[in-house]
């Protein structure tokens, strides 16, 4: 993947999704549904938008599927909403700008040796995971089986300070590398992801392992990877570790320019090697 020409097109994707809030209800939560949904169909994916009513918010997740007709699911998502009064460029419009960089290398790519993917743009994450809820209770009911379900949260940004709770203290003082967290059942195909974003020696990469569905670790459930945890799947969470790094969080001044695009497009080409090995392209 040429990842210059990739963080240019990341950099005009989250200038597009930023220019107005994706907060429910708004003109540009709309907006953005529309235009990806749009690139996804663009791409040649089947998809489809799964709706609902939820807590008061109208649900309205965008989802694309390509692969096998059976087998079990690869699903890596990505929220699209945000919280009010937020432009979200870290967060999320970093992750759905990676999410559709990866459509846009599988639709490149040879049909999957197996497996079906599933690629998710998620809405009310910021209103308790409302959309992934909807997403992996829908896959529960109807007895799916989901190999890996990998959360994308925030990828775009570096620090030159990093903060860490209390548990992972001494791990890492710099905020220039990529967390994936993980619970033990996931296992397997965070070994998968881990080896393919350790073939890039640039890239840092720190690993958290835990047990169950982190009921004893709160702040490694905030992402949608903890609705699938809940419903007894696979999953895990890539980040750039949010506000342990970004002081823009959930404030006015999560903005497009704030984000480091050479790191997300090497975060994002790794990802994309991820989903070859997980769906046995690579």
């Amino acid at each position: 993947m040429d990842r210059t020409s990739m963080a240019d097109r990341q950099r005009a994707r989250v200038e597009d999704l930023c220019a107005d809030t994706r907060e429910p209800g708004t003109r540009g939560h709309q907006r953005a549904c529309e235009s990806i949904a749009a690139e996804f169909a663009r791409l040649g994916f089947e998809t489809t938008v799964e709706r609902a009513k939820i807590d008061g918010e109208r649900c309205a997740n965008v989802l694309a599927r390509s692969g096998a007709a059976d087998g079990p699911f690869v699903v890596f998502g990505a929220h699209y909403d945000t919280q009010p009064g937020t432009p979200g460029a870290d967060d999320n419009a970093s992750a759905v700008a990676a999410l559709l960089e990866i459509a846009r290398h599988v639709a490149e790519r040879p049909a999957p040796g197996r497996g079906r993917l599933v690629l998710a743009a998620y809405d009310l994450e910021e209103y308790g995971f409302g959309g992934s809820r909807l997403h992996a209770r829908s896959l529960r009911q109807r007895e799916h089986e989901v190999e890996i379900m990998a959360s994308l949260e925030m990828l775009g940004f570096t620090s030159p300070a990093q903060g860490l709770p209390d548990f992972l203290a001494g791990r890492r003082s710099v905020g220039d590398f990529i967390g994936l967290c993980s619970s033990e059942a996931s296992a397997g195909p965070l070994e998968a992801i881990e080896e393919a974003f350790r073939s890039d020696p640039d890239l840092p990469v720190e690993t958290l392992l835990l047990p169950g569905t982190g009921r004893g670790f709160p702040i490694a459930r905030l992402s949608d990877h903890s609705s699938f945890w809940d419903a007894g799947f696979p999953a895990l969470m890539v980040t750039d570790t949010s506000f342990l790094r970004n002081p823009h969080y959930h404030l006015s001044s999560d903005r497009p320019e704030t984000l480091d695009y050479p790191f997300l497009a090497r975060v994002t080409a790794a990802l994309a090697r991820s989903v070859d090995r997980l769906l046995g392209v690579a």
